[in-house]
């Protein structure tokens, strides 16, 4: 892969990125279900994990994570950024070798990084005493599952960039 085929390959998945950014921050916080909003942003990292494999879930993983920590003000700063990597680096590799890379290895992936991220904001906030535990539960499900329905379309944006981006070949 040449360099400019490199370029061209992240820079659609960043411009990919973007409409799923918008409508995370600015129309479904508008839209609460049951209280909660959806997590879209680490659905797009996975997505990609899923598809390109452990080494670019963990980059493109980073690049989320620090988008994520620039436009949310929740949590350790950098934390997210730490995390995104890793969980895209695990959602790469189980995607690879555990499990298929398409929609249903996407929507498992999908769920054990929201379970994830929900774990480390519990834990969090229970070693800080400022929420019990039961209510934080509740919305934790809450929130993964309504994150959930949106992994079909994230997984199909970033599957129809990644059927027309170029490939890595073989020599």
């Amino acid at each position: 892969m040449t360099t400019r085929d490199f370029i061209i390959k992240w820079l659609a998945y960043t411009l990919a990125l973007l409409p799923v950014w918008f409508a995370d921050s600015f129309l479904l916080t508008a839209l609460p279900l049951f209280g909660v909003m959806p997590m879209l942003l680490p659905l797009c990292a996975i997505a990609v994990a899923t598809l390109e494999g452990a080494t670019a879930g963990a980059g493109f993983g980073l690049a989320v994570g620090v988008l994520y920590d620039a436009v949310t003000l929740e949590g350790t700063p950098g934390g997210a950024t730490f995390l995104m990597a890793l969980l895209g680096l695990g959602a790469g590799l189980l995607a690879q070798y555990a499990l298929r890379q398409d929609l249903i290895g996407c929507l498992i992936c999908s769920a054990l990084a929201l379970g994830s991220i929900d774990l480390m904001r519990i834990l969090r906030r229970l070693l800080t005493n400022t929420a019990p535990l039961g209510p934080m539960l509740e919305v934790a499900g809450k929130e993964i599952l309504w994150s959930l329905c949106f992994v079909p379309l994230v997984y199909l944006l970033f599957r129809w960039v990644f059927r027309r981006v170029p490939k890595a070949t073989v020599l």
